[in-house]
Formats: structure tokens, C-alpha cells, sequence
């Protein structure tokens, strides 16, 4: 006898629900380490371009852009690793390496979330929307390049760091040199937690064939790390220089300085689990950062 009505529509119902929730996965809505990453650079350049009071309208389109940016960004490393995910432990299980999600699926829901992202920055100037372009291009380059060069860390260290430049675009109309002094800060910030990233993937990304600055650095890795922290650790100095930032943001600094010895300690033996959580301690690190700024704006007296 066929199945009742009601247990088919139940039957269908569960299928729905359970195919959204593997594009929910792709998208990687489940772990938001990845967007807060990208939103915390993003609003240093908000916070800093508008001196404290960023444009309530410009600051809702970044943030929701994040958002839907780093949905895209997920979809389109998995479409491009697909083949890869399957032979690695800790990403056997995602949507299109197990075979959840379909390639086609994946395309389809790349290009609907690159059509929000499209809507959202036409509402910005036009030389913000130049550099959306740019910034998407490179977003669509990172997942490729692992294959190619050997610093994919860089390329996704411009695309997660853009977000700065389109900041002071939008709040300002122009991209002065702060704009781009602080770009580079946060780019050297995002090689270093990144390569922190790959020390996790090291053995099973040298099998595969996927280049990285973890497999590049080789038994200098937690060397050139901890010299990548102290520039950077200088670079967010300069940065409160030139932006005249005062107490509150040199306290910020101070933390964050306690953060990457805390990362270092982490990572010396190079234990996959314990790097792991060096990288996710970053989260803390961007948000100390962004404390001071807005508190130092906040207490501009002080």
C-alpha cells in the first residue's frame, strides 16, 4: 500500500529541512569564527574612518555584506576543494565532499548570494563599488591558488582585510594612507592566524598537494610566526599614531599582546588540537582590538 498522505508530506518535509540545513553547513552558518574574522578588520576601518560615529546606514550594509561575503567565500573554497575535502580528516564531512550538496547546487547558491552582495553595495559610492569588484576577484582567486603558490595566506589576507578600504570608501569618499596603513596591519594579522590555520592541516595538506605558509616555513614556522606578531604588534602601534589614538586603545594593544603569547605558547609543539585553538583565540584578539577603538573614541578626553 502507498504511503499515507500526511507520512509523505512529513517524509518531504524532513528532506527540505534537511537539505537546507547542508547548504546552511556550506555556508558554514553553523561556525562563525570565519565572518567575525572577516567583520572585525572591517569594523576598525568603520570605526576609525568615521571617527568613532560610522554612517548607521553604511555600517548596516558592511555588516550584513560580511555576512553574506563570507557565506559566498565558503561555497566557492569548497566548490574548488571539493576533490580535496574527502582526503582530509577534519573537512571529509562537508556538504559537497560527502556529496550532500551538489556542484550545481553550489554554483547556484554562490551566484544568489553574490546577487545580494551586488544589491547591498550599490547602495554605496561609486569608488566603493570599484573596489567591491576588486575585492570579490580576489575572494574567487584564494580558493585556486592553494594549488599554485606556495603563500595562499596572503590572497586570503588581502580579500579578508578589503574590507577596510571599502570602509573608509564609503565613510570618507577616498582611501587615504591611514586606509591602507591599517590594511596592511590587518593583513600581516590574518597571515599569522591563517598559517596557525594550515600548522593544523600540515600532514594532510602535504599528501594532497595543497600549498600553504605552514608547509613553506617548514620546522621555522613557529619562528617566523612569532616575528610576523611582533610586526604586527608594531604595525597596530603606528596604526594608533597616525590615527591619535590614546589610552584606551594602547590598552586594547596591551591585551592583544597578551593574546599572541598565549597563541605562541599554543603553538610551539605544534599539536594540531592545541594550534586549533590558537587560531579560534583570534576572535578575542580582533575584539580587544576593535574595544580600544571604540572606547578610545568613546573617552576621547581621556
Amino acid at each position: 500500500m502507498p504511503a499515507p498522505k500526511s507520512r509523505r508530506k512529513h517524509t518531504l518535509g524532513a528532506e527540505l529541512l534537511d537539505q537546507a540545513w547542508q547548504y546552511g553547513r556550506l555556508m558554514r552558518l553553523d561556525r562563525p569564527i570565519g565572518t567575525w574574522l572577516l567583520l572585525w578588520p572591517t569594523l576598525w576601518g568603520l570605526w576609525i574612518a568615521g571617527e568613532g560615529h560610522p554612517d548607521p546606514r553604511v555600517f548596516s550594509v558592511f555588516v550584513l555584506g560580511v555576512i553574506v561575503m563570507r557565506a559566498a567565500g565558503c561555497v566557492i573554497n569548497d566548490f574548488a576543494d571539493r576533490h580535496f575535502d574527502s582526503s582530509v580528516r577534519r573537512t571529509q564531512d562537508r556538504p559537497l565532499a560527502s556529496g550532500k550538496v551538489s556542484p550545481v547546487e553550489a554554483i547556484v547558491l554562490f551566484v544568489a548570494l553574490s546577487l545580494v552582495a551586488i544589491g547591498l553595495v550599490l547602495t554605496l559610492n561609486r569608488l566603493t563599488q570599484l573596489l567591491a569588484v576588486i575585492g570579490a576577484l580576489v575572494t574567487i582567486i584564494y580558493p585556486f591558488s592553494k594549488r599554485y603558490i606556495h603563500t595562499p595566506q596572503l590572497i586570503l589576507g588581502v580579500a579578508f582585510a578589503w574590507g577596510i578600504p571599502m570602509a573608509f570608501a564609503a565613510q570618507t569618499g577616498e582611501v587615504p594612507r591611514l586606509a591602507w596603513l591599517l590594511w596592511l596591519t590587518a593583513l600581516v594579522w590574518i597571515v599569522v592566524y591563517d598559517t596557525i590555520y594550515a600548522m593544523v592541516d600540515r600532514e594532510d595538506d602535504l599528501l594532497i598537494g595543497i600549498k600553504s605558509t605552514a608547509i613553506l616555513f617548514g620546522q621555522a614556522d613557529v619562528f617566523i610566526v612569532s616575528l610576523l606578531q611582533l610586526l604586527l604588534l608594531m604595525a597596530l602601534l603606528l596604526v594608533g599614531q597616525a590615527a591619535e589614538m590614546r589610552m584606551w586603545y594602547l590598552i586594547g594593544v596591551g591585551y592583544a599582546a597578551v593574546l599572541m603569547l598565549y597563541q605562541h605558547m599554543l603553538i610551539r609543539q605544534r599539536e594540531p588540537s592545541k594550534c586549533f585553538r590558537a587560531f579560534l583565540n583570534n576572535n578575542y584578539f580582533g575584539g580587544v582590538i576593535f574595544a580600544g577603538i571604540v572606547l578610545n573614541y568613546t573617552f576621547s578626553g581621556v
